[in-house]
């Protein structure tokens, strides 16, 4: 799977936004599993990644970021990790046939638990549950498997390991959250990051979530002038700091500064730059509009 390198070496492409965002717009509770949708609500999964495709998104993201046992088994679905995993890539891989030239990323969350010593997980459980999860999307037809908003290195290599385990053809892309003085919760910071994944294999590595546009734009250049020969640097930024309004977080970037966002990420070196929590297909089309 050369497709996303190759594309990569010639342009810089945006990726999508929020799905949680949208979900709750469109009626999910705070309580219920959005993962659940793929097979309940598909149509308005694949409503809300048209959007984003339709604004101008090369890269789409399956909703599965919850979908591994431990975070399933919090509503009873544990049983159901393929099955809502495989539904999530294929309706993704719906939309992208009607965007040629778009790729779907498979979408893997943290596990919710924490590594040994402070955990329960070992290197071993956790790669076996990331590789139950990986294996639906897969069948779902993904065009890369994404590790996304972890905090700790070896939590990501259990899940790189189990990409590679389940499906060693795929490219990998693996971001972190780095949100207290340019750390993960912890302790790494976006340089190691780049040098310790591209170390174990990994091409595609960066950063989302995080506290806003601005710090952003410190951690990408860490991570730029940090990564070797053959990576490309991602980065899906929050739409600005989220405020709380009465009992809700507003999020208040607008797409105008994701677009100057977006241009600074160019200028840095960024190869995917795209946004998280808060941002809309508004905010998408703007990125898009302003890398190309």
């Amino acid at each position: 799977m050369t497709r996303i390198y190759d594309a990569l070496e010639e342009n810089v492409l945006a990726s999508d936004g929020a799905m949680g965002t949208q979900l709750q717009e469109i009626g999910l509770t705070d309580g219920g599993a959005p993962e659940l949708w793929n097979v309940e609500h598909p149509e308005k999964i694949e409503e809300v990644l048209e959007a984003y495709a339709a604004a101008g998104a090369r890269f789409i993201t399956t909703n599965t970021f919850g979908a591994t046992h431990g975070r399933l088994a919090l509503h009873g679905l544990e049983t159901r990790v393929h099955e809502l995993n495989k539904a999530g890539a294929e309706i993704a891989k719906r939309v992208a046939s009607r965007h040629p030239g778009t790729f779907v990323m498979g979408d893997v969350g943290p596990s919710g638990d924490l590594m040994d010593p402070m955990g329960t997980l070992t290197p071993e459980s956790a790669q076996a549950l990331f590789a139950e999860q990986i294996r639906g999307l897969v069948d779902g037809g993904v065009d890369a498997i994404l590790i996304e908003t972890m905090s700790d290195l070896s939590e990501v290599e259990a899940a790189v390991n189990a990409a590679k385990e389940v499906a060693p053809e795929l490219p990998i892309i693996a971001t972190m959250s780095f949100d207290t003085n340019l750390r993960t919760m912890m302790g790494v910071k976006p340089a190691a990051a780049v040098t310790y994944l591209s170390s174990i294999g990994v091409r595609i590595i960066g950063a989302n979530c995080g506290r806003g546009t601005d710090e952003m734009k410190l951690i990408a250049q860490e991570m730029v002038d940090a990564r070797p020969e053959g990576v490309f640097i991602i980065t899906q930024s929050n739409s600005g700091l989220p405020k709380l309004v009465g009992d809700t977080f507003i999020y208040e970037g607008t797409p105008e500064e994701m677009a100057k966002y977006a241009i600074d990420m160019k200028a840095i070196g960024v190869n995917i730059v795209g946004s998280c929590c808060g941002s809309t297909p508004a905010h998408t089309k703007a990125i898009a509009a302003a890398i190309a």
